[in-house]
């Protein structure tokens, strides 16, 4: 007989509940390079929706610009990432960035251990690192308010992007396709503030192709 599980009502302080790490590469004013760590995105057809915190100095470039690479980031490029996740393109930082810990970092592909690749169509480079680097331009984006949210940032914007090209590892490149094999493809998530592998495969679905 079946046991329904016991369950409890809570209330988390966030709601990552296992979304992939990307690293967004923008291009700022003097024509430099910002990486963006970022972990809310989810993707429909050719459009990838992303949610950015307000007064990051990424979503300043790609309002700007209109254009970003989202350079999706392997598992075994966690410390890379980690090493990134405490800073900040913005000089001088905002002040709840300054009080969470946060500090200036203007080259971060220096500071990760990345290697730039220049892009077909958009301005900013990908990271050679990441197995997929998608090139996108902005089609829309909506600003949303939150009274409880931090200081300067007072809210979070939401943006649709188009992406024009799919960069991806040779190795993780069925043979002969345009498919990426979901065996040879490891991508890093970001679970609750922890970062996951894919572990082990446990089925497909009917519209699988590979």
């Amino acid at each position: 007989m079946y046991r329904t599980p016991d369950t409890l009502v809570i209330h988390p302080s966030i709601l990552y509940f296992g979304t992939p790490v990307v690293l967004i590469t923008t291009r700022n004013v003097d024509g430099s390079t910002n990486i963006t760590p970022m972990s809310s995105a989810w993707a429909l057809a050719d459009r990838v929706v992303i949610g950015l915190s307000g007064g990051g100095q990424g979503l300043a470039n790609l309002l700007r610009e209109g254009e970003c690479v989202l350079n999706l980031a392997g598992e075994d490029m966690h410390e890379a990432v980690e090493r990134l996740a405490p800073t900040s393109g913005r000089n001088p930082l905002p002040a709840w960035k300054r009080e969470h810990g946060y500090r200036h970092e203007a080259d971060k592909f220096a500071l990760a251990g990345l290697h730039a690749q220049p892009s077909l169509t958009v301005a900013a480079p990908r990271i050679a690192e990441c197995p997929l680097q998608l090139e996108a331009v902005l089609v829309q984006s909506t600003f949303r308010s939150l009274e409880a949210w931090r200081d300067d940032a007072d809210g979070f914007s939401i943006l649709e992007l188009e992406v024009l090209h799919v960069h991806a590892h040779a190795d993780i490149v069925v043979p002969a396709t345009q498919h990426i094999d979901p065996v040879r493809y490891a991508p890093l998530f970001y679970l609750f503030r922890h970062y996951v592998g894919r572990g082990a495969a446990l089925g497909k679905t009917f519209k699988a192709q590979v």
